[in-house]
């Protein structure tokens, strides 16, 4: 067997379980109809962010129709650092199905919140205000040390890098929002990890 295989099929794994699961949360949260700005985001996050995204996700399908075509930017990691990414993969995916879970219908892919909005600090929101961003970054850390590549890693930081950036937007309109209620949440809470 091609020593790339099991990595491979790892992913797609993880892929087929995780893909599914999140389209049926988006669709849920975003059946109401409503309409969000996301030109409310600014214009950085929106010429930086999708697109960083987009490559990563572009790059792991590529890697997992057929490896080969990502070996250019492949890096040397162990064979034990390779599995390591797969179990952070996963446990990051697990978490981020439990943020989807704990978001409800409040899910958005904006900063925007939306006219029927409530205060989400239960779940892994009782310890962290942004998990979804955090299990994103773990996830795109474990699938890049799955697949050993150089590019898909650093795509991945330029993802975090402009996600760390929107944060501050974002809360600017949490804050707005639900004012004191959001500012004591914030006190008690990390950002990204538990405090």
């Amino acid at each position: 067997m091609n020593s790339e295989e099991p990595f491979r099929l790892a992913l797609i794994a993880g892929a087929a379980i995780l893909l599914p699961i999140a389209a049926s949360y988006r669709r849920r949260a975003h059946g109401t109809g409503e309409r969000l700005d996301r030109r409310r985001e600014g214009l950085l996050i929106l010429l930086t962010l999708r697109p960083a995204g987009l490559a990563v996700a572009v790059g792991l399908i590529a890697y997992m129709i057929d490896p080969r075509s990502m070996a250019w930017s492949s890096m040397p990691v162990p064979v034990w650092a390779r599995w390591c990414g797969v179990g952070l993969a996963a446990l990051a995916g697990m978490l981020w199905i439990w943020t989807f879970h704990t978001l409800g219908p409040n899910l958005t892919d904006t900063v925007v919140t939306r006219r029927v909005h409530t205060l989400v600090t239960n779940g892994p929101y009782r310890w962290v205000r942004h998990p979804l961003y955090t299990s994103t970054a773990l996830m795109v850390l474990g699938n890049s040390f799955t697949a050993a590549n150089w590019c898909l890693l650093a795509a991945g930081a330029v993802v975090f890098t402009m996600m760390v950036v929107r944060t501050k937007r974002e809360e600017t309109f949490l804050v707005a929002r639900f004012g004191d209620s959001y500012r004591e949440y914030m006190a008690q809470t990390g950002r990204f990890l538990p405090r």
